[in-house]
């Protein structure tokens, strides 16, 4: 069996946002709307500001797609039940099913759910499952960042990268409080002990 996740090493993120414009283009997302969104850490509502204090500032900049959680809170709220997790792990929505209530929107802690009012759906991060589905080895955003911060693979293989990524870095797992057990793993360039 397949599951599917993401590594993302913020080391090696400069907050370029490739990502949300590689997304945007693959998948034709409306203008205004991004499936995966790059925080800063030192400040969730002003881009490029560092954090700390002279002269000990830093950057961090984090990508937020979809965590594609273990226990994802969008789905029991759906009530035409648009929104599901297969057997891979990725979380999908199919838009012949929703009717653009936001109740999903609303149960994701992560921010990674957002109404395209155009279309009239949900729209957010599916992990280019089209693309991985046809043999494809690479989400468009893995493919297109050029630091190579994104690593997305098979969490059930132990030979795959994003395995030994895990198991070789002290990863995090954003708002892991939040009890959703999400699949995408941060990491730093630092081994573990």
């Amino acid at each position: 069996m397949t599951k599917y996740a993401f590594a993302i090493n913020l080391h090696r993120c400069v907050g370029c946002r490739t990502c949300t414009v590689s997304c945007k283009m693959e998948n034709a997302v409306a203008d205004g709307l991004q499936r995966i969104r790059v925080l800063n850490d030192a400040s969730e509502t002003t881009l490029d500001a560092p954090a700390g204090v002279y002269p000990n500032v830093s950057f961090l900049w984090r990508p937020v797609p979809c965590q594609h959680c273990d226990e994802p809170p969008c789905i029991d709220p759906c009530p035409v039940e648009a929104t599901w997790k297969r057997d891979d792990g990725v979380v999908v929505v199919d838009k012949e099913l929703c009717i653009g209530c936001d109740s999903c929107i609303k149960m994701c802690p992560y921010d990674a759910r957002f109404l395209d009012e155009t279309a009239g759906v949900v729209d957010k991060c599916d992990l280019c499952i089209r693309r991985l589905s046809n043999g494809e080895e690479k989400t468009m955003c893995e493919l297109c960042c050029p630091n190579r911060a994104i690593t997305v693979g098979d969490l059930d293989d132990p030979e795959s990268a994003i395995s030994k990524i895990i198991a070789e870095n002290d990863v995090e797992r954003y708002d892991e409080e939040a009890g959703t057990q999400p699949n995408v793993y941060y990491w730093w360039s630092v081994k573990k002990a």
